[in-house]
C-alpha cells in the first residue's frame, strides 16, 4: 500500500514538474513591447488610434494661426499626419522653439521678420511658403477719428524694427508723416522727415497694442493680435493697408522652418494642408476680410 502511495505522489510530482517548465513557452520573451505588436499587426489603426500617425509639431500664434491649423489638421490626418500645435503669445519664442528643434515648424510670422530675427540671433530659419496676408489698420484711441487728430497727439505702433516700419508706411499712406524712403521695409521712426502734427510715436511690444489703446489716440495694430481683441479691419480700422500696397506683397504670413527642411515630406505635406480648399473656405467665411488667402 505504501508504494501505491509513493508511486501516486511521484507521478504527480513529475506533472507540476512538467508543467511548471512549459509556461514561460506561453509568455512573451524578455524585452517584448505591447506598443510594438500592436504596430506590426496594424490593431491601432483598426481601432483608429492616432498614434500610429506621423506628429508635426507646429508653433502658432492663436489667432488666427492656431485657428487655421486646426482644419489643416482635419485635412492632415486624412494624409497620415498628426498635427500637434502650440500657441505662443509673443514672437520670439516660437521662433526660438523651432530653433532648438522643439518644433518642425511655426506659423506666425511674415519674411521680413524672420530675416530680421535671423540677423540679430544668428539663427538660420527659412520661409517653406506663404500662406495668408493680415491687413494692419489703424485703430481709434482717445481720438476717434484720423481727422481730429491733434497736435502731438500719441501714435502706437510695433516695438520691432519690421513690424515698426510697417506701421509708419501705413501712417504715410494716409497722409500723416513722410519718411525718407517709402520703400523701406525697416524704417523706424527716426526715418520720419516730415510730421506736420508733430505726433508722437511710441513705440509698444506688439501684443500689447489692443490693451494700449485706451492709453494713446490712435495704434496701428498686428493683423493677428486685432483678431484676437475681438477688432475688424473692415469695420472697426479707420484705415487699412491697401492690397496694392508694398504691405500686402511683402508681408505674407509663412510657415518657417529650419535651413534645410523646406523640402521635407510632412513640412509639404503640411504646406499643402495649409493651402487647401479646406481652409481657403475657412479663412473666407471667417475673417471678414482680416485675414485673406495668399494661394
Amino acid at each position: 500500500m505504501k508504494k501505491k502511495v509513493l508511486a501516486a505522489l511521484l507521478a504527480l510530482t513529475l506533472i507540476f514538474t512538467f508543467a511548471g517548465c512549459a509556461a514561460p513557452e506561453a509568455t512573451e520573451p524578455s524585452g517584448w513591447d505591447a506598443a510594438s505588436s500592436t504596430s506590426s499587426t496594424g490593431g491601432a489603426e483598426q481601432q483608429g488610434d492616432t498614434t500610429q500617425l506621423q506628429v508635426i509639431n507646429v508653433g502658432a500664434s492663436p489667432a488666427p494661426h492656431a485657428e487655421i491649423l486646426e482644419v489643416a489638421k482635419e485635412v492632415l490626418k486624412e494624409e497620415g499626419y498628426d498635427l500637434k500645435i502650440t500657441e505662443f503669445v509673443d514672437y520670439v519664442q516660437p521662433n526660438l522653439a523651432l530653433d532648438s528643434g522643439e518644433l518642425d515648424a511655426n506659423y506666425f510670422q511674415h519674411k521680413p521678420y524672420l530675416d530680421n530675427f535671423n540677423q540679430e540671433r544668428g539663427t538660420k530659419l527659412v520661409s517653406a511658403a506663404a500662406i495668408h496676408y493680415e491687413p494692419y489698420g489703424i485703430y481709434a484711441g482717445k481720438t476717434k477719428s484720423l481727422d481730429e487728430l491733434k497736435d502731438g497727439a500719441q501714435v502706437a505702433v510695433p516695438a520691432d524694427a519690421s513690424n515698426e516700419a510697417r506701421a509708419l508706411l501705413l501712417l504715410e499712406a494716409q497722409g500723416l508723416i513722410k519718411l525718407k524712403d517709402s520703400t523701406n521695409i525697416n524704417a523706424t521712426k527716426n526715418d520720419i522727415v516730415e510730421n506736420p502734427k508733430n505726433l508722437n510715436i511710441i513705440e509698444i511690444e506688439a501684443a500689447q497694442l489692443p490693451r494700449s489703446l485706451q492709453d494713446v489716440d490712435i495704434a496701428v495694430i498686428n493683423g493677428n493680435y486685432a483678431i484676437e481683441a475681438g477688432l475688424s479691419v473692415n469695420k472697426d480700422a479707420l484705415a487699412k493697408e491697401d492690397a496694392e500696397s508694398v504691405a500686402a506683397t511683402t508681408y505674407g504670413n509663412i510657415v518657417a522652418v529650419k535651413e534645410g527642411k523646406e523640402n521635407d515630406p510632412a513640412i509639404q505635406a503640411l504646406v499643402k494642408a495649409l493651402q487647401s480648399d479646406k481652409v481657403k473656405t475657412y479663412i473666407e467665411e471667417t475673417y471678414d476680410g482680416g485675414v485673406l488667402p495668399l494661394f
